[in-house]
């Protein structure tokens, strides 16, 4: 039972903008491996969400697909359907980097394998007999991808103020990738959230899916940098440490150690919503600008009346 309605969490209404899918495309070729110059181990960090995210963003699509019929709602079904539209794209968007990366001598193979099984089979469907049982699965994991949302809004709005990475001449066919879909993250933050308090709300759940969703992502997170640190080619002994990842929070080119800290306990309050986190026209302003994205629009403007 939902027991949310004496302290409902107020959302910021300018906040909220209909969302659609840009069909985006890069072309790598002329992406080096080391992407932030001569700094593998930010690159290898943020190179994990290459990795995670077109298993994790497809299971989105498909827990969503099962809840629709739960949604009373008729803006929230319209929000629901444009993340879905929009967590389709970043899957495919992320996923066309890993053969880029196998040229440069990183096969991801080994730990894309193991992140498919999560999602497929740890978190995916059960065999469950119609009723509370499988209702019941299904309100975990959509509670799970409210808290996974958190962090995805968390570094959407980290990357789009992450100049550091521009000082140091990052590659910007990367850059724009990571602000495009960061953008968009930025843009539907509040969509997971609001799904979970319209169809269960229970702040047990919400709590208990966030430990489990926030150790999920740590674990997996060290685990893929470890992975490419220690596969990276051009590297000897090439390590990945906690120490590396606090230092490079100091210098800016990754999200910093007590920003992450802060963000725990303002999605266990009780009067959170993701509103509150980030601004919109930040992020509709950087789409504007976006190569990928503006070519994108254009494209989708080109094509034959209804043909959309």
């Amino acid at each position: 039972m939902s027991n949310t309605q004496s302290r409902e969490p107020k959302p910021v209404a300018s906040e909220h903008i209909p969302l659609k899918a840009r069909k985006v495309s890069f072309s790598w070729e002329d992406t080096p491996l080391h992407w932030v110059p001569g700094d593998p181990f930010a690159t290898h960090t943020i190179n994990v969400l290459h990795l995670l995210l077109p298993a994790g963003e497809r299971w989105f699509v498909h827990v969503y697909k099962q809840v629709l019929p739960y949604i009373r709602d008729d803006r929230l079904r319209e929000d629901v359907i444009g993340f879905i539209g929009q967590e389709a794209m970043h899957a495919q968007a992320h996923d066309e980097v890993l053969p880029h990366l196998k040229e440069q001598g990183l096969d991801p193979t080994p730990y894309t394998a193991q992140v498919d099984w999560l999602f497929e089979k740890m978190l995916g469907d059960r065999t469950l007999p119609p009723g509370k049982a499988r209702k019941w699965w299904l309100m975990e994991r959509v509670a799970m991808i409210a808290a996974i949302e958190h962090y995805t809004a968390f570094l959407g709005n980290w990357v789009l103020n992450a100049d550091e990475l521009d000082r140091r001449g990052a590659d910007p066919t990367m850059l724009d990738l990571l602000r495009w879909h960061g953008a968009e993250e930025v843009e539907h933050r509040s969509v997971a959230f609001e799904l979970f308090m319209h169809v269960d709300g229970s702040y047990r759940r919400r709590a208990r899916t966030w430990a489990t969703a926030f150790s999920a992502l740590v674990f997996l997170w060290q685990r893929g940098a470890r992975f490419f640190m220690e596969n990276d080619p051009t590297l000897i002994g090439g390590k990945a440490s906690f120490k590396d990842f606090y230092q490079g929070g100091k210098k800016g080119t990754l999200p910093t150690t007590p920003d992450m800290i802060r963000s725990i306990p303002r999605y266990l309050s009780r009067a959170y919503h993701p509103s509150h986190e980030g601004s919109t026209a930040q992020a509709v302003a950087y789409l504007a600008s976006s190569p990928a994205a503006t070519a994108a629009e254009a494209a989708t403007e080109s094509l034959p009346k209804g043909a959309h």
